[in-house]
């Protein structure tokens, strides 16, 4: 319990007794035992809002406090703590800078809070006049901070939107450029349907014969779909023997076909049955409008799968990015892990990825853009540690009350010097130039702070694992926003 004066103030023993004063002068403390005063805040309560005119500075003396920031339109969660002489509010009142008179977050009470509370203006008079050497110090440290902490927040933000956009362009450009391609050929292929049919017209064909080749054209197209999918060396063969069949029965340019029959499925029995009702002189017209039609179908599927491939790219795009969705909602924790994939995959072309998902995960709380960047950021490592080869196993099941997420690589480790700084801001382990050391730091801010939950990683040469855990319920406070009472 916090001992107070008579008067409802601090005595200057307690307020001794906090860290931040601890080592201050009897008349110094006196000073701030007077100018101070203990306020209680409701739980629930915004202790102040970001943006608002930062009118006091704040110290904890009983209680838990929540900080956010707003990012868009959500709101951070930047840490939560019941530490004892924590502090917050007007810290850089003692600036002489017009734009730095906000308060730069929001503090919100998660339970009963008490606080030690000192008006800015006189704070900053006692920091002026108390330490004059130190705030020209702080000035300098504070505005260099600042800049590189926005140049490396910049670059990073650059560097993962660079990395999204080229894969995703990538992955694009392959399916839009083979529709175009299979477009182009596919009207060469009708106008030539078209010669052939006005050919073998011209040549009066028996009209039973005509009947007979559209019968085998039909079974021909429908076998399509079901064509067998055949190593090189195995189409290499067919291909052999079909163009053999061909040469046998007299037709030119059969290299040219053979390819068309074997990527379709129709073998030489197929092609018996077209020799037995044709004559020999207008069977290389008949197999020529067979092979234009089987062709037509092979080009109309490739179409048909391009497009299904870019409105998947498109979807898993979208899923990642979190578009057309609020902030938080419950969702089923492998559709992130599966975009993320999907948006990676240009990266992943000499990595074995291995999934062995639980299905049965129930939908749980989650903030699936900031989510995502968290998988973006583990498997984007785990590849660069691999060399862009081996293998990535992704494993979820439920864990006691939390969803258990592990993403495991077999690349050399890390040393466990490491492991205890791996989580700090701004340390890597990579080249000058190649990282920013921020991307496991925001990973944990946005699985600890953010979704309360837990990351760790247990690693050894060949088996390194970062493990997430996030709860089945959100464990973080309601926010209600009343009054605030300073």
């Amino acid at each position: 319990m916090t001992v107070l004066d008579a008067t409802g103030r601090l005595t200057p023993d307690e307020v001794r007794k906090l860290f931040l004063f601890e080592k201050l002068t009897e008349d110094q403390l006196g000073w701030l035992a007077e100018h101070g005063w203990v306020a209680d805040i409701p739980s629930g309560s915004v202790v102040f809002a970001q943006g608002a005119d930062a009118a006091a500075f704040i110290v904890l003396l009983r209680g838990t406090i929540s900080m956010t920031k707003r990012v868009g339109q959500d709101d951070v969660e930047i840490t939560r703590t019941d530490q004892v002489g924590v502090y917050a509010g007007a810290t850089q009142s003692y600036l002489e800078r017009g734009d730095e008179h906000h308060y730069t977050a929001t503090v919100r009470a998660v339970t009963d809070v008490c606080l030690f509370v000192i008006d800015s203006d006189e704070f900053a008079w006692a920091m002026r006049t108390w330490f004059p050497m130190a705030m020209h110090l702080l000035e300098g440290i504070f505005l260099g901070m600042q800049s590189s902490q926005q140049i490396i927040s910049q670059r990073q933000q650059l560097l993962a939107l660079g990395a999204l956009s080229a894969g995703l362009t990538h992955e694009l450009n392959n399916p839009a450029a083979a529709a175009a391609r299979a477009t182009s050929a596919l009207r060469e292929r009708f106008a030539g349907m078209r010669h052939k049919f006005a050919k073998l017209a011209h040549d009066e064909i028996d009209p039973r014969l005509l009947e007979a080749l559209v019968d085998l054209q039909e079974e021909a197209v429908r076998g399509v779909a079901h064509a067998p999918k055949l190593t090189a060396l195995e189409e290499a063969d067919h291909e052999d023997e079909i163009t053999d069949w061909l040469k046998s029965k007299g037709v030119e340019g059969g290299w040219e076909l053979a390819p068309i029959f074997v990527a379709a499925g129709a073998g030489t029995d197929l092609l018996d049955r077209v020799a037995d009702r044709a004559d020999a002189d207008i069977l290389a017209g008949g197999l020529q409008w067979l092979a234009n039609t089987l062709e037509t179908a092979l080009l109309l599927d490739e179409i048909s799968d391009s497009v299904t491939r870019i409105s998947s790219l498109v979807a898993a795009a979208k899923q990642y990015s979190n578009m057309d969705r609020s902030p938080q909602q419950r969702v089923d924790i492998h559709d992130g892990i599966e975009s993320t994939l999907v948006m990676l995959s240009a990266n992943l072309k000499h990595v074995k990825v291995l999934t062995d998902f639980d299905r049965s995960i129930p939908l749980i709380p989650l903030y699936s853009g900031e989510l995502n960047q968290v998988w973006t950021n583990l498997i984007d490592n785990a590849v660069q540690a691999m060399d862009a080869e081996g293998t990535i196993s992704i494993r979820t099941s439920v864990e006691s009350e939390s969803v258990r997420v592990e993403i495991g690589d077999d690349g050399p480790g890390v040393p466990a010097e490491l492991r205890r700084r791996i989580f700090e801001p701004f340390f890597t382990t990579k080249p000058v130039g190649q990282g920013t050391g921020l991307g496991l730091d925001i990973s944990y801010r946005i699985v600890v702070a953010r979704h309360g939950g837990d990351l760790s990683v247990e690693s050894e040469p060949g088996d390194t694992r970062f493990i997430v855990r996030l709860p089945l319920t959100d464990r973080r406070a309601g926010d209600v926003e009343v009054a605030a009472s300073i």
